[in-house]
């Protein structure tokens, strides 16, 4: 406030400190020579003393925090997020280029940083429970920022104070006490902005990432991650750092108390990648982990299907042409492309091919399972036929146990968080010896009922279900042959029947309901209804979004037919 030279280099008097104490112009981020003086007169009157200041901006000296800004804190969170993902296995760019300048573009369109301040700004800190008159009431932003950079070798980043500067306009009535600065003003601005940074759009901005770098990992991959615990998203406030306390408004903003949804991750994703008005994607091409090729064959192997199914799901994809780049390449702003989920059109893809060779109609299917256990008795050379009725058997079996466990674990999570929160140095020991005590009485009432301890987090793998062909209880299908439910004609194997029932005659307009088609189990065969629940569970996602995508890929494959004879006879269930 004291130092009123202009910049040397664009006229502009708007001064920050560096760390190291001298002064920079926020406008063009010039550095000057010039080092703060600061006046002492503890020591010897009338001497002036020149100090270096070191160190977090504007200290709290009644519990050692600092001022934080909520954009701050989402940094942290983006960090610890790809840090895992790299420990995954994803490339280190993700984390120092991919995402770092996503999020920096963020910033700057949203006007959080790296954008000129309107002259004549004021700031203001909102938060009445921790106010003080220390030294330079305006706050400097490169320390934390520099120490939650997610490039390390980057250098400071100078933001702008949007939220906090039209706090003259709200009343200190309205103000609720927060850790951050801008808290209560960051809530106000999310129920006008959509973009508004959330603990969800985190996940948005990793899979976006992914998705540009096109490694081998997909949405649902990306998300069961999460929910078992290898991607940092529940409670990961507590890992903050000791100077950013947390109160109040900031736990709306960062504590969650529900699992990350598909739909609201990928839609956020298609609306961040206009946001930032990014160009066309790099290509999917069939070389890619995430071509409906590549990802039919991981499903088949993970649904325990056989092996020559693979043949049919690619000559489904190269019919329909889904697994052309200009299809499958994510173009945003491009309304007139329908955006692909690329593990629901996969799972979708197998599912239309078991219909047009098992018609799924609760009766064929069990047909052709006993005309093949009769091929199978007689039958000793070569590999053994695939009988559906048996793999239903297994299949039910080890879907319904891992079902079981999955709702137990979701029962089981504890969503408050283990580390416990404390705001002052005064209330820390009695917080800790509270927290303490809970947790010996929560062993020694464990210990009494005898409940065991709960189990450690899996170890993360692209596989839920693992089929082993060496297994001796025949559990495995991958190498059973479909020979017995084809026919032979003209060199080509084709189905024995000609029959095939449609989901849907025609689609509904996916704006109004949300959906292509309506789905209730009840109105589908239980054949039908139990593929839908193992891809939906693989997925994690609702069996509903399945069958949207089923019934695209089946007036895309029977068009002609449709166009034809508007009153196709499909063969459907009564």
């Amino acid at each position: 406030r004291d130092f009123n030279e202009r910049c040397a280099q664009c006229s502009d008097v708007n001064w920050g400190l560096t760390d190291g104490g001298r002064f920079y112009c926020r406008s063009c981020h010039n550095v000057t020579e010039r080092t703060r003086e600061v006046v002492n007169t503890n020591v010897i009157s009338n001497t002036r003393v020149q100090t270096i200041s070191k160190g977090l901006r504007k200290q709290e000296k009644t519990d050692g925090g600092c001022e934080w800004y909520v954009c701050e804190g989402f940094q942290f969170v983006l960090k610890k997020q790809a840090e895992a993902l790299e420990a995954l296995g994803v490339r280190p760019q993700m984390k120092d280029e991919i995402l770092c300048n996503f999020w920096r573009c963020y910033l700057q369109k949203s006007k959080q940083a790296y954008c000129k301040r309107p002259a004549g700004e004021t700031i203001k800190t909102l938060s009445t429970c921790n106010s003080s008159t220390d030294v330079d009431s305006d706050p400097e932003r490169s320390s934390v920022l520099h120490l939650l950079s997610l490039s390390e070798s980057e250098g400071d980043l100078q933001t702008d104070c949007s939220f906090a500067s039209s706090a003259s306009k709200v009343s200190e009535s309205t103000s609720v006490c927060s850790g951050s600065v801008d808290g209560s003003l960051y809530l106000m601005k999310k129920q006008k902005d959509k973009l508004m940074m959330t603990m969800p759009m985190t996940l948005s901005f990793c899979y976006m990432a992914l998705l540009w770098l096109r490694e081998p990992m997909t949405l649902s991959d990306l998300l069961r991650f999460v929910v078992e615990g290898h991607i940092p998203y529940l409670n990961v406030f507590q890992h903050f750092p000791e100077k950013m306390k947390l109160r109040g408004l900031d736990l709306r903003i960062f504590c969650v108390e529900s699992w990350p949804v598909y739909e609201e991750v990928f839609n956020k994703m298609l609306e961040l990648a206009v946001f930032l008005d990014l160009p066309r994607f790099p290509d999917i091409t069939e070389s890619c982990f995430l071509h409906p090729d590549m990802l039919c064959m991981k499903y088949l192997m993970e649904a325990n299907l056989p092996d020559e199914l693979h043949n049919w799901t690619c000559r489904v994809v190269k019919k329909i042409g889904i697994g052309e780049a200009d299809f499958l390449t994510l173009v945003p702003g491009n309304k007139s492309t329908r955006k692909v989920k690329y593990d629901v059109l996969a799972a979708a893809v197998i599912v239309v091919v078991l219909k047009l060779l098992f018609l799924l109609d609760d009766r064929y299917e069990w047909l052709l399972s006993d005309f093949a256990e009769e091929r199978n008795k007689n039958n000793k050379e070569g590999g053994p036929y695939f009988e559906f009725k048996k793999w239903y058997k297994v299949i039910k079996c080890s879907l319904d146990e891992k079902q079981k466990k999955l709702d137990e674990e979701r029962a089981r999570c504890l969503w408050r968080c283990e580390k416990p929160l404390f705001y002052s140095a005064n209330k820390k020991s009695k917080v800790l010896k509270r927290r303490q005590m809970v947790v010996n009485l929560q062993n020694q009432f464990g210990k009494l009922s005898g409940s065991a301890r709960p189990a450690e987090k899996p170890t993360p793998s692209s596989f839920q279900f693992r089929w082993s062909e060496e297994s001796t209880d025949g559990s495995c299908f991958h190498g059973h042959s479909l020979k017995a439910i084809l026919q032979e004609k003209c060199d080509l194997f084709t189905t024995m029947n000609s029959d095939y029932w449609l989901c849907t005659v025609k689609l509904c307009a996916e704006k109004v309901c949300g959906h292509l088609a309506h789905y209730r189990e009840v109105e589908f065969p239980e054949s039908y209804h139990f593929v839908l629940r193992l891809f939906s569970f693989l997925l994690r996602i609702q069996p509903s979004y399945v069958h949207d995508e089923v019934c695209v890929i089946e007036h895309k494959l029977f068009n002609k037919k449709l166009c034809k004879k508007p009153k196709y006879n499909t063969l459907l269930r009564k």
